[in-house]
């Protein structure tokens, strides 16, 4: 029996990163970004005028992101958090007011209160007019926005989708708010990080097939398939997605198409938002439970890494998950 448990969270406080997250280099930024300048994101041309000093982040993630680049200060509200904030980062993140509830999403009016110059998000649905507000109508009151080109049509699979194209948004978001070195220094550290976690990495002859188990929504299971970072780390680590052949990043799937795949290891996102089977726990409970998945390989022998959920989406502690799986599959052998 081999039970492989990652605790990807707690290496978040093993990173390089600013030496005292979340505060600027000066209230308006000590680099060279010359304004105004227009970036073409997700499609859209987006000016921006001056660096920005009231900050909205529609989700935890950006937020993260934005405090490890050193402007968390700039942050006057965020939402949609789903997860413990890393002790790294704790201190400049309790300060950011939470514009709604836990799991939930900034409506538009709360978003306004705020008053911001910058908007950012993780999710292209946080940018609706049922949610935060459309992106062309912020622009048409004067607020510039940016939203992960790893989302910009949600579940849409995104053509090369990677670590490198992650370290671009750290540079874009760095030229943004005027502290270009950040995004360097940034990109550079998590690089290494992966590539020392790689240098250690012990490949099989066959590869593993494996299944990156997000959630179930109405019992049926929810997949990671091609165009986004698990798919990316599937192709660093020589393992095979099962999954790597559906139409988006995210896919809804059946429990029959699991077992007749029948995966190797199942990679199970531990996600805490509160709904039904997020947690690791609940959903090897489900695996084990289930009449048909009670009989694949990886259930019976407990092959099962635990991620934290949040990971599998675009962020700061994506990275974490390169180590992290290293370790565990190198434990497999």
């Amino acid at each position: 029996m081999c039970v492989a448990v990652v605790a990807a969270a707690s290496l978040a406080g093993c990173a390089g990163g600013p030496a005292d997250p979340g505060a600027s280099k000066t209230a308006t930024g000590a680099g060279t970004t010359a304004y105004p300048f227009t970036l073409k994101n997700c499609g859209t041309d987006v000016t921006y005028q001056a660096a920005p000093q009231r900050v909205v982040t529609l989700n935890q993630t950006a937020a993260e992101i934005l405090i490890h680049l050193g402007v968390g200060d700039r942050i006057v509200g965020s939402g949609y958090e789903v997860y413990q904030v890393p002790d790294e980062i704790a201190g400049p993140y309790k300060k950011i007011p939470i514009l709604s509830g836990r799991g939930q999403e900034i409506k538009h009016e709360k978003l306004l209160e705020a008053q911001p110059d910058f908007v950012y998000s993780s999710f292209g649905s946080f940018f609706t007019a049922a949610s935060a507000g459309d992106r062309a109508e912020l622009h048409k009151l004067g607020v510039p926005t940016y939203l992960t080109e790893f989302d910009c049509t949600e579940h849409v699979s995104v053509p090369g989708a990677n670590f490198p194209m992650m370290y671009e948004e750290y540079r874009r978001l760095a030229k943004i708010f005027d502290v270009p070195a950040a995004g360097e220094k940034l990109a550079a550290e998590q690089q290494a990080m992966i590539d020392k976690a790689l240098a250690g990495y012990r490949k099989r002859d066959k590869p593993l097939k494996v299944m990156w188990f997000y959630s179930t929504y109405s019992g049926t299971p929810w997949a990671a398939g091609p165009g986004g970072l698990p798919q990316n780390i599937s192709d660093l680590l020589g393992i095979e997605n099962i999954f790597a052949d559906v139409s988006t990043k995210m896919a809804e799937v059946s429990w029959d198409t699991v077992a007749a795949r029948d995966p190797d290891v199942i990679i199970l996102a531990d996600l805490t938002r509160g709904e039904p089977n997020d947690t690791a726990r609940e959903k090897i409970d489900l695996l084990k439970k289930d009449p048909l998945t009670s009989k694949l390989g990886a259930v019976t022998a407990d092959r099962f890494i635990t991620v934290p959920g949040a990971q599998m989406d675009p962020g700061y502690g994506s990275a974490y998950l390169v180590p992290a799986l290293v370790e565990a599959l190198n434990k497999l052998r």
